[in-house]
């Protein structure tokens, strides 16, 4: 409905990197009852995705970064991976599929993420599939970010962004892409936490007419610059993860209060876009649950908005 068009841009992660989570139907119900209209999911879970049918969560389906090889180098294993994973799921609504997860240019995986969407591209076309084929960045792949017009891509990621931004035009596919002010937060000492928080009085950078209240705002704002700069003006950027841990670095920033700060004002926000791109965000919150045989470093536990029993670790609202 069109009043509700702001909570439709926001979603939860569904990771499961633990021991100790409810079952997968548990959990549709727990998106349900909170209203939360869209989940990401990491692999294409078997479980996961027979608890979605029927269910009217949207899903980015994820392929395991393993297996973009040989989807890369074989159209029949792009055609077995969609027959597999999306194929016997019609009543289940697949957004997206995401070839990939934060690989980096010099990863050895790297060669492969173009080909990859590719193949799937063309499985799914073959299918007769109205998904689009994406991959999912970290923000490392830029080299300069502030303010954010002069952002662009270092020199070392050029090559490997500009062909994935290439296909992703030709296919009018979104890129995927992971933000997170915490990470720039406790790696900067001249941020300052409200500006992390989405609390600053007022406006911290002043970037031509454009003025940035919040370090969320700037660094996606230096990825559309970036993105600009090699021909991607048009491409939609969905936000497939940003979160905040509530421990784990020793009281520095990973608090309970902070976190909860964080994804608050996260929520109400991605209703408006950024100062470059107003307008609703499609925005998914890492994560669901405490993932507690995640690491190696101890925040990589504590981003759970549930707890693995359930209970809401914040007082928030989805919708």
């Amino acid at each position: 409905s069109q009043c509700n068009i702001g909570a439709q841009s926001l979603g939860i992660c569904y990771g499961g990197i633990a021991d100790n989570l409810p079952p997968a139907t548990d959990v549709i119900t727990l998106y349900t009852t909170n209203g939360i209209g869209k989940m990401r999911i990491f692999d294409p879970n078997q479980a996961t995705l027979q608890a979605l049918k029927g269910s009217n969560i949207e899903v980015i389906v994820g392929v395991v970064n393993n297996d973009l090889q040989g989807l890369a180098t074989s159209l029949a294993t792009a055609n077995t991976w969609v027959q597999t994973n999306i194929i016997p799921y019609p009543d289940v609504k697949i957004s997206y599929i995401a070839a990939g997860n934060e690989i980096k240019p010099s990863d050895p995986l790297a060669q492969y993420v173009g080909p990859a969407i590719q193949n799937l591209n063309n499985a799914i076309t073959a299918s007769n599939l109205q998904i689009k084929v994406s991959t999912v960045i970290d923000m490392s792949l830029l080299g300069n970010s502030s303010p954010p017009s002069a952002g662009s891509f270092s020199d070392s990621a050029s090559s490997y962004i500009n062909a994935i931004v290439s296909i992703l035009v030709s296919t009018n596919a979104p890129l995927l892409a992971n933000v997170y002010p915490y990470i720039a937060y406790t790696s900067d000492l001249n941020i300052k936490l409200d500006y992390a928080l989405f609390t600053s009085p007022g406006v911290v950078v002043q970037d031509g007419n454009l003025g940035y209240q919040n370090l969320f705002d700037a660094i996606l704002d230096s990825l559309y610059s970036a993105l600009e700069k090699i021909g991607g003006a048009d491409l939609t950027v969905i936000v497939t993860e940003s979160g905040w841990p509530s421990d784990g670095d020793s009281g520095v920033a990973a608090t309970i209060v902070n976190a909860g700060t964080y994804y608050k004002n996260l929520i109400s926000h991605v209703k408006n876009g950024t100062p470059k791109k107003p307008g609703p965000l499609e925005t998914y919150l890492f994560a669901m649950f405490d993932e507690d045989q995640k690491g190696p470093a101890e925040i990589e536990k504590h981003f759970g908005l549930f707890s693995p029993t359930k209970e809401p670790k914040y007082q928030l609202t989805f919708t």
